[in-house]
């Protein structure tokens, strides 16, 4: 199943893009699967994922646990901070 990945902060820049559209392998079916799949995936991956507690996900616009199963759009940031 073809997802569209959005990247956002210094995900997106360590990605090198804003957003692609990706076809993960059957067995990525969770946020974490997707997560460790791009940080295998090359070395852009690789820095961006390093540390997958830190990153953040949302699935079709909804905020999502690392083990949700995924939709057909997929966000992935760094923790979000405000004040």
């Amino acid at each position: 199943m073809a997802l569209t990945v959005s990247y956002f902060a210094w995900v997106r820049e360590r990605m090198g893009v804003s957003e692609e559209v990706i076809e993960p392998p059957a067995g990525v079916t969770t946020m974490a699967d997707l997560v460790g799949w791009l940080a295998a995936r090359d070395a852009r991956g690789a820095l961006a994922f390093a540390e997958p507690a830190r990153i953040r996900g949302a699935i079709d616009g909804v905020m999502a646990a690392p083990d949700a199963a995924l939709g057909r759009e997929i966000a992935l940031f760094p923790p979000v901070t405000g004040g």
